[in-house]
Formats: C-alpha cells, structure tokens, sequence
C-alpha cells in the first residue's frame, strides 16, 4: 500500500502548486514548461541509473504520445482551476476514476469482489457528493467554457491513468524509466514549443513554481506505475482518487481556510468508508 500512499501524496501536492499558482496569477503553460523541464532531468538520471537492454521505439512514442495528452489534461486543469474554482477542477479530475477503471473491466478483465464493489460505488457516491457540495457553495452558474474545461480534464486525465496501467500490463518494469522520459521529456518539448510561439513571460516565480510541481508530477506516474503492478487497476484508482479529494479538502481547509458544507461532510464519510472497503 506505501506505492498507493505515495502516489495520493504525491498528486495531492500538483493539486496544492497549481492552487498557489492560480492564486498567485502566474501564466499556466510557462509553469508547465518549467514543470516539465523538471520531471525530464529527473527521468534522465533515474534512466541513467537503469539503463535498459534496449531502447524500443514502441515505448518511446507511445510516451510521446501519452506526453501530449499529460499536455492537454493539465492545460485543461489550470484552466479549469480558473474558470470552475479548485475544488470543481479538483473532483472533476477525481471523477476521471471512471474512465480506467471501466475500461480495465472491459478491456484487461479486471473485476472486484463483492465489498470492493460496494466500496467502488461508494467512491463515485463520495465524488458525487463533493461535487454537488462545491457547486452549491459556489452559488452561481459557471459557464459553458468552464463546463468544457471540466470535461476535457475528466476525460484527459482519466485516458492518461488507463495509459499507465497498458505500460505496466504489456511491458517490462525494467524499461519504465525509459517511458517516464518519453512522457516529460516530449512533454517538456510540446510546452516549450507553445511558450515561445505564444511569446510568453518566463517570470521566476512562475519558472520557480514550475520546477516544484516537476517533482510530484513524475513521481506520481512513477509510483502509479509500482502500484498497479501490486493491485488491480479497479482497486487502485478509486483508492488513489478518493484519498486525493480527502486530503486535499483537509488541507485546503487549514491552508487556506475553506469551508465544507453538510455535503462536504457526508462526503469525507463516505470516502473513508469506501476506502476502507476497497483496501480489503
């Protein structure tokens, strides 16, 4: 279980440094760049360390590929943060849970027993709840574009998860330092790109922000990648999301002084009950 901790520790802290930057008014795809930048140079020495029998191209451009997704997801996520507020940007990419999860059923035939089944249906209740919650704190209507946002993250991020579980289902643990760098490192590349044609202000703040949310960013793929390896995707997922919107709530409360509602609460309760349904 210290793979899933982590991973939910890990996520927790993006959810946080994107919070701040929004806060701050720093410019999103600058901060993904340097953000990016960040996870390569750390891919490239945990590569150095394991260096694999071969270099295959099938791996590379698949992460090429699930890097431009990562690209679009997080777009989709700041400026959802922007648009529909943290906590609905937040639970929306909670919500994504659905995506792999299905499709690890379809797909890889993976099935959870009966109490897991319980405690599946009580994560989507859980992130149901906070939704609804959030939403009716806000007290206004958001708009189409906002909507837009939080679809494009639920399902962005929900793909890119599913794209981890293919990697650990079809390749070797042995090669994943070589996906990681595929991944950040066309990431970096995309983002860069972007920067310069759009002309944006490379500010230090933002740069420096950047640089600390490279750090959760790919250790998070990294210890996804360790826990489906342990336990089935349907297992994992809810466990990791829902242990991402408990903690991010508390934390949102002490930092930043956030109120939570009736809802809100019910939901707390519900999510640690479905947690500790999907542990057994």
């Amino acid at each position: 279980m210290i793979n899933i901790l982590l991973t939910i520790l890990c996520s927790t802290s993006i959810a946080l440094i994107l919070k701040q930057n929004s806060v701050k008014s720093g410019s999103s795809i600058v901060l993904l760049t340097a953000n990016y930048f960040a996870a390569t140079v750390i891919s490239l020495f945990m590569l150095s360390n394991e260096l694999p029998e071969n270099f295959e191209i099938p791996i590379i451009l698949f992460g090429c590929l699930v890097g431009g997704l990562f690209v679009i997801s997080f777009f989709a996520f700041s400026r959802a943060v922007g648009n529909a507020g943290t906590g609905l940007a937040t639970t929306s990419s909670r919500l994504s849970v659905i995506v792999p999860v299905i499709l690890s059923m379809l797909v890889l035939k993976e099935m959870p027993g009966v109490l897991q089944t319980i405690g599946l249906f009580g994560a989507l209740v859980t992130i149901i709840l906070f939704y609804f919650s959030l939403k009716n704190e806000k007290g206004n209507k958001e708009n189409r574009k906002a909507y837009f946002y939080l679809f494009g993250v639920l399902v962005g991020i929900g793909i890119g998860d599913f794209c981890m579980k293919i990697f650990e289902s079809q390749f070797v643990d042995s090669e994943k330092s070589l996906f990681l760098l595929s991944i950040f490192g066309s990431a970096f590349c995309y983002t860069l790109i972007i920067s310069l044609i759009s002309r944006k202000k490379f500010d230090q703040k933002t740069i420096s922000l950047g640089l600390l949310l490279g750090i959760p960013n790919i250790f998070s793929s990294y210890f996804l990648i360790n826990a489906l390896t342990e336990f089935k995707a349907v297992i994992v997922f809810p466990i990791v999301n829902i242990g991402i919107i408990l903690l991010t709530t508390l934390l949102a409360i002490i930092i930043w002084k956030e109120k939570i509602n009736n809802e809100g609460i019910l939901a707390l309760v519900v999510g640690i009950f479905a947690i500790v349904l999907l542990s057994l």
